[in-house]
């Protein structure tokens, strides 16, 4: 009897993975749209600056680096088979309500940044294009962040699901146009810096160089691959649906977005570097423009990429602002019904966390301070413990997750974490 209910049990499974939906395919779209922001054109220049081999390295860690992670801290949240639990909740019932409202703290503050850097750049990006591309006086700037914060607030607090189909809609024109792009510079391609790579003997090489250059590039990487943000939402829809089927139905959602992210990044990434040479990404990198702006001024056959850049960037952005509202909103709330001992929590506070965060994102946009992207730097760090390390802390801490326990794949993740934490903190040296 026990062992007819297990075959039931794995058909059933099976069943629930083997079927992928539209619903799945719109969260599918949704993890993407939240991890590849603006940062995708600026991630050539970035990973191709030392050459081939951090381009080698990025594109042979990247699935699994990103995958074991997202999934990790899905597992986190899934610990707790209680649809309503989110990642604030789950914390305070693997740490105590001290230990959870720090985690809670953490993930709010360390998401946020993310978002009003989204809000100001949406609106400097809107107002360049006003300028330089369509020859027109830039907007302005008060009334122009109103209306961008204004319209995005507005989908984001429309509800999870609303949220993701908006997603969906905007990642599809924004993959076609990487891959157009990718497509567009093959003629280009000249394979200098594969040639450079080849002429390279062993004491030409500069390994203490190579490997600080590949140190870096881990966070870099973590970056601009991250979507844990929107990965609670995930996992409390994946219990709502599919109940006792919600890890292996969460973590090929997250698989095939990693998938789709790789191929599509990596392609573009790859086409501009091997139209490229580093001396050519080190010189963007100093003039502090986007791979697009440089291939344009490059190539004058391509000067069309200088009106593509900006529609791009905005909506990369668009869709990673609606991406990052949902992990910023779970913090909020959770600040909120611990802070009051449980008497905020539904529609009250849904209200206030919109509130508040249109404000902030609305103000921050208007005056685009520095000192924003100064707390998104600190912020990133903090984001990838909660990513790599936490998870996997409660994994070995708890039996409710006890299941989970692979030495292997756990110590790859909390390797790459650390390389990544370190990384990003020399950067802010």
């Amino acid at each position: 009897m026990q062992t007819t209910q297990k075959q039931d049990q794995k058909q059933e499974r099976q069943n629930i993975t083997k079927h992928y939906t539209k619903d799945d395919l719109i969260w599918t779209l949704s993890l993407f749209g939240t991890a590849i922001g603006a940062g995708v054109l600026f991630l050539p220049i970035n990973a191709g600056v030392g050459g081939l081999i951090p381009l080698l390295v990025v594109l042979i860690l990247a699935y699994p680096m990103t995958f074991l992670a997202h999934r990790n801290l899905c597992r986190f949240v899934l610990g707790s088979d209680k649809p309503a639990d989110d990642i604030t909740f789950v914390a305070e019932t693997y740490f105590g309500k001290g230990g959870g409202f720090i985690v809670t703290l953490l993930y709010f503050f360390a998401i946020l940044p993310i978002l009003l850097v989204y809000s100001a750049n949406l609106t400097t990006t809107l107002s360049e294009f006003f300028v330089h591309q369509l020859g027109l006086e830039a907007p302005n700037r008060l009334l122009s962040s109103f209306l961008i914060v204004g319209i995005l607030m507005l989908v984001s607090i429309s509800g999870s699901s609303i949220v993701t189909k908006a997603m969906s809609l905007l990642v599809f024109p924004f993959i076609a146009t990487l891959v157009v792009i990718g497509c567009f510079l093959i003629p280009y391609w000249n394979g200098a810096i594969f040639s450079e790579f080849a002429n390279m003997s062993a004491s030409s090489i500069d390994y203490k160089q190579t490997l600080m250059t590949l140190w870096l590039v881990v966070p870099v990487l973590i970056f601009s691959f991250n979507h844990s943000p929107i990965i609670s939402s995930l996992a409390c829809h994946c219990k709502e649906k599919y109940r006792h089927y919600a890890e292996p139905k969460s973590s090929q959602i997250i698989s095939y977005a990693v998938i789709l992210m790789v191929i599509v990044v990596m392609f573009f990434v790859f086409s501009c570097a091997l139209c490229l040479t580093p001396q050519d990404f080190a010189a963007a990198k100093s003039q502090n423009v986007n791979i697009l702006t440089y291939i344009a001024n490059k190539f004058p056959e391509a000067t069309f990429l200088a009106y593509v850049s900006p529609i791009v960037a905005l909506i990369a952005m668009s869709k990673s602002f609606l991406g990052h509202y949902l992990g910023s909103a779970e913090g909020l709330n959770g600040i909120l019904y611990k802070a009051s001992n449980g008497r905020l929590s539904g529609r009250p506070a849904h209200i206030i966390t919109a509130v508040i965060t249109f404000l902030i994102a609305w103000l921050v946009a208007y005056k685009n301070p520095n000192v924003i992207n100064i707390i998104e730097s600190i912020g990133g760090p903090v984001l990838a413990v909660l990513l790599f390390l936490m998870p996997v802390y409660a994994i070995y801490k708890f039996d409710v997750l006890k299941k989970y326990r692979n030495n292997f794949t756990n110590a790859f993740v909390v390797i790459m974490g650390l390389i990544g934490i370190s990384a990003a903190i020399k950067n802010l040296m």
